[in-house]
């Protein structure tokens, strides 16, 4: 079977087709940090746009990598949610639109499944039951998998996403937008020990995450400094060190209760901050120490692609699992309510 797998929930859109024999046949990927960087974040409108102009286009780009045309396809994938409203709708209607020309079924994807799901595209795969931890722009999820939509959340940021506190730490820092990586090569510069944040919720029994303290402990730190103007790059990449290293040890002593909490030796971690070095290295050490394993994707599947939405379509098209026409967009969309396969 083969599937045409569609993204378009923020600000990258993303097209990929994936046979469930051969694998990855083709991947394509459009990034508007370009569009929204005079505006120092996403503008959903200007998102939405941006995705018009660009699916089509890439869809048939996809069509000449893979060698292959629409009378090839089984289906077609999209993401439904969660996300910017505008944007889903765009790569969602498409996707239904072409689905129903076409005469193939459409499957509606849930955006954070795709990330749980992306390491499957990889050769080394993990096994059922695992912990995911999901870290994104949007996002900071901790749930137990026991299969294809037997999710439970173990536990999620309850204000910023480590992503977001990333973003927003960056920019108090001066750096450009996307902040986030930014901040992460920065901080390879910076020296321990000499600013030192909390690790907020550690001490407090429970799964759960808040990281909007820590971005306010980098602004304190930065005004106690004299204000963003007077730091020199030095002092810039100490606090950018001292935040990454508080973000990656909060999210290691939560990870390493979840995985005790549920007696479970294998972790999955995914979504764009999974690309982040000092947490890759942080991680490989705690699990070669518990004696289990790390899985990721590879990095250009971190951030959002098609690839990962192609795959988790093509589980649930496997199973049936057809989006009606009338399918909603879903700005907010439990990942523990999907139907398991």
């Amino acid at each position: 079977m083969r599937i045409l797998g569609i993204e378009s929930s923020c600000d990258e859109t993303g097209i990929a087709i994936y046979d469930d024999e051969k694998g990855l046949l083709a991947h394509q990927l459009y990034s508007q940090i370009k569009l929204h960087a005079d505006y120092g974040g996403v503008v959903p409108e200007l998102a939405s746009r941006d995705h018009i102009r660009k699916t089509l286009p890439l869809i048939d780009a996809a069509f000449k990598e893979a060698n292959c045309t629409a009378e090839d396809l089984d289906g077609i994938a999209f993401t439904a949610g969660p996300g910017l409203v505008g944007a889903i709708l765009v790569g969602s209607s498409i996707g239904r639109s072409l689905a129903f020309g076409w005469d193939i079924p459409s499957v509606a994807v849930h955006h954070m499944e795709g990330h749980l799901l992306a390491p499957m595209l990889e050769d080394n795969k993990p096994e059922f039951p695992f912990v995911a931890l999901l870290v994104s722009g949007g996002h900071t999820l901790l749930v137990e998998v026991k299969g294809i939509g037997q999710y439970q959340i173990l536990g999620e940021s309850v204000d910023d996403a480590a992503g977001e506190a990333f973003d927003k730490t960056a920019k108090l820092l001066g750096l450009d937008y996307p902040g986030g990586p930014l901040l992460a090569k920065l901080a390879e510069q910076g020296k321990s020990k000499r600013f030192v944040f909390p690790r907020p919720m550690t001490t407090k029994p429970g799964l759960d995450f808040s990281f909007s303290g820590l971005k306010t402990a980098a602004a304190n730190t930065i005004r106690e400094q004299g204000g963003v103007e007077k730091c020199d790059q030095q002092t810039k990449a100490d606090i950018a060190h001292a935040f990454q290293t508080a973000v990656v040890d909060t999210l290691a002593i939560k990870c390493k209760r979840a995985l005790k909490q549920t007696g479970i030796n294998r972790l999955v971690i995914a979504g764009g901050v999974s690309a982040n070095k000092d947490l890759r290295e942080k991680f490989e050490r705690i699990m070669q120490g518990m004696q289990g394993e790390v899985f990721y994707p590879r990095t250009e599947f971190c951030t959002d692609n098609g690839a990962m939405i192609a795959y988790a379509g093509m589980q649930r098209l496997k199973a049936k699992q057809y989006a009606p026409m009338d399918m909603k967009a879903y700005p907010r969309w439990p990942i523990d309510s999907l139907e398991a396969i």
